[in-house]
This record gives C-alpha cells, structure tokens and sequence, in this order.
C-alpha cells in the first residue's frame, strides 16, 4: 500500500491569493461601449493596422451572439478600412466578444448591445466569446484583412497552471469535507434553496482555481469555493422542491437524475439575477448525479456544479457508519483562474478527487474500530474519468449499484467482491468489516486516477 503520511505534521501554510468577484450587476448591464485605448482591464490596446496607409473609409458591422456562434463568423475588411463592429447578444446567456488587440465589450446580457471601434484594420484579427468554454464550442470571430498581414492571440492569460505536489500538507487549519452521510429526514417533502456560486476555492495544497458550484442549505458541509453542492437523502416516494437561484456571472441550470421530469422548463438556463423552481418526485432508488446542463456541460460540471441525490432502498441494513464520496477531476487553468476548457475538451485531467479536494482524506484519514460495518455510497460525477472503487486490505461483502444488488453478505456461495466499477455518472455502495486494526487505503483502482488525488485512508483501531 502507499506509504503513510504522517498524520501530525503540517507545513506552514501558503499565502491565500483570492479574487475579487466580478458583481453579478455589472455583468448583467445593458452596455453600449466605445472601444477606447483601452482594454477592458486596462492595458493598452495593440494597433491593428501593420503600418498600412488608413483610406479614410469606415466598415460598419453588425454581429450577433447566438447559439455559442457569432454571425457572421467571419468578417472581411478593406486593409486599411476603420472597423466598427455593433454587437449584439441574441441569444438566452450571457456572451461577450475579445479581440485579440484588446478591445472587449464586456459581458452581455440578453439583448444588450456593444460598440467596439477596432480602428485602421491591416492584419487580420481573433476574437472569441471569453466566458469560460464557449470558445472551444465554437465561439470565435475571424477579422480579415484583405490584402493584410494577420495578428495571433490565444486570448489565454499567459500564466501557467499552479504546480501541485500531492505529496505537500494543506494549511494547518484545513478542514476536510465531512463524508459522512446523514439520514434520510422523516419528511416526505423536502424544501431547499441552493445558489450558484463562482468563487475562489482551494482543489489540492497550493492549487487555488475559481470553482463554480451549487451552495446548499445553512449547515450543509458545502460553500463558496468549495467543489461540488449538497448532498440531498430521501425515500422512495418523496419529493423534492428545489429553487435554483443563479449568483455567478453567466448562464446555468441543474439537471437532477434522480428526477424523471421535462427537461423544457425544468434544466432550461438562467442568467445571473434569475432563479426557478424545480420539482420531482423520487421514482426509484439508488444513488444519482446533479449536474448543471449549460454549455459547455463537461466544463460546467467539472468546474464543481454537481452533487448527489440518495434515495434509500426501502431493505436497507443499519450499519455503524456510512459515508459518501463522489469522484472528480479538475483541470487546471492558471493560478487563481478557472478551469482550462482546453483540457476539459481533450480529457486530460490535473486530478482525480474525491468530496473536491485531492487526497483530502489521506491529509484528515476517517476512523473506524474492528468489527465495525462500514457503508461507503460512491457516486462517479465525471465528467471523463470511470472509477475503479476499492478499499486494500479488506473485501465488500456487499455490492450495490445502479439500483439494484450485485451482491449480498449472506449470499450462499460466500462470494465477495475487490471492487465496484462506475462509469461517469454512475453510482451504488459497497459494505465491508474490518478484521484488523490498521490504515486501510481506499482509492480508484485505476491506478494513476489514484495517484492523481483519488485516494484516503481509515484509520482502524
């Protein structure tokens, strides 16, 4: 097994680098801009016209945002023309449009409206909806020159992914997520309010992003900056209100699983300031995904917008503890910034994790005595990644998953099971007793998704 990690120990903790939030107010003005010499945060704007003799004529064009495209796609210009560019956001969400040079019309809301003068236009010019994922569905504008050079420009930051060392100690006062999962309430009808949050957050020691996410009810072990919503428990039966009030900067909505409603009025997106109602009776048991279903969804949902729902089988055992862990990846953008859409696309996560936080539970292990039952409720919220569940030194005698038993103690050829195979958004449970005092390890036995940060100890005394 991996070797242990000192339980005592704690390095000194890094500074915190937090960002300021943008006000969800701003965000949602109605803008009529002026390009200006100026980019929107600031620094000087780069000149577009490659040294070419200005003709004295102006281009006018009007663009549209809709449909995560901008039309036209893409413009062409007279080298040496004066570009202005009136555009206007038609779609549902918020948008806006960044030039490679520097302008940007800021985020607009539906209807809203921008002015961007480019200026003397002799190369051709990028530009690309900034709003995290848009870009790479296919949200980009081509500036053509006719007869001119061209100008590059990612429009990325620059600034490289923060190293993470698994191996590094959170700050002494870190506070693992509380896996341990409550009983279902002896309601039948259950109220709740959650709010969208964008904010910083800390995924593994030193790696600080901007984690979007679902904020539950007061004293639920969820928060601004902490990846992943609350976790919800019922019965087969009940039914669930939750409103969905949106707090960020752009588009979103949530998609309950364990629900078997209209996507229509229910998943629809909402923009910042608005907020809906969404209803659903649970139809059947086991243990389900909730996500936001805004594009780019897999951005969306890897970013910290999911949670569980757990719908009790009406057989279930008492045991002497019962946790629940759901699997993640992050991809790390730059230091203190959002989640790398790029990477997201090509499936190439930074870290696997469980409850949001890599090794959280090899930093702050959880603790059993022998001869205690352990539940452990595994959910696989993806978006990419499949999940090997197993715990070394001990065997399930129990399986559960995707609503029904694989196995059960008393099965009468004593069979047991190494471990419990999920596919992104899958889900179930496995039991076990431990034997022997000692530190168990518990890990997605695809190795180098253990490796990544999916991984923990129990401590057994």
């Amino acid at each position: 097994r991996p070797p242990a990690v000192p339980m005592a120990a704690a390095e000194p903790g890094r500074p915190q680098r937090g960002l300021q939030a943008i006000a969800a107010a701003t965000a949602l003005a109605l803008v009529v801009a002026v390009g200006t010499a100026l980019g929107g945060d600031g620094a000087a704007l780069e000149d577009a016209s490659a040294g070419v003799t200005p003709t004295g004529n102006t281009t006018t064009v009007q663009v549209d945002a809709v449909h995560m495209r901008f039309d036209p796609g893409t413009i062409t210009v007279p080298a040496g023309d004066r570009l202005v560019l009136e555009v206007t956001n038609k779609d549902t969400m918020v948008h806006d449009l960044v030039l490679a040079t520097g302008q940007s019309t800021g985020r607009l809301a539906p209807g809203a409206t921008a002015t961007l003068d480019v200026g003397v236009v002799g190369r051709d010019i990028d530009g690309w909806c900034s709003i995290v994922g848009h870009r790479q569905q296919g949200m980009v504008l081509d500036i053509v020159a006719e007869g001119g050079g061209s100008v590059g420009g990612s429009g990325g930051s620059g600034a490289a992914a923060p190293p993470v060392d698994l191996m590094a100690f959170p700050d002494k006062d870190f506070r693992a997520r509380d896996a341990r999962l409550a009983p279902a309430p002896a309601a039948t009808t259950h109220r709740y309010t959650f709010t969208v949050s964008e904010a910083p957050g800390e995924v593994a020691p030193g790696a600080e992003q901007i984690v979007w996410t679902f904020v539950g009810p007061e004293g639920a072990d969820t928060g601004a900056g902490k990846v992943g919503g609350p976790t919800l428990r019922g019965k087969l039966g009940d039914v669930f209100e939750v409103t969905l009030r949106n707090d960020g900067t752009m588009a979103h909505s949530i998609d309950f699983h364990a629900g078997m409603v209209s996507p229509d009025p229910n998943m629809r997106d909402i923009n910042p300031g608005e907020s809906l109602v969404y209803r659903f009776r649970a139809e059947h048991t086991g243990i389900w995904l909730y996500h936001c279903a805004t594009m780019p969804m897999p951005v969306h949902l890897a970013a910290g917008m999911f949670g569980a729902v757990v719908i009790d089988p009406p057989d279930l055992a008492p045991v002497d503890a019962e946790y629940l862990f759901t699997q993640s990846e992050w991809y790390l953008g730059p230091d203190g910034g959002p989640i790398d859409a790029d990477k997201v696309a090509a499936a190439l996560p930074d870290l696997v994790m469980f409850n949001g936080y890599a090794n959280q539970y090899v930093y702050r292990p959880l603790r059993a005595k022998v001869g205690d039952r352990v539940r452990m409720w595994v959910l696989d919220a993806g978006p990419n990644e499949p999940l090997s569940f197993h715990v070394i030194g001990t065997q399930f005698d129990t399986v559960y998953a995707e609503g029904t038993y694989l196995l059960r103690r008393d099965n009468p050829l004593r069979g047991g099971s190494q471990a419990l195979a999920l596919a992104a958004a899958q889900g179930g449970f496995v039991e076990m007793t431990f034997l022997e005092p000692g530190t168990y390890t518990f890990l997605n036995h695809r190795m180098y998704d253990g490796d990544r940060g999916a991984m923990g100890y129990i401590v057994v005394e």
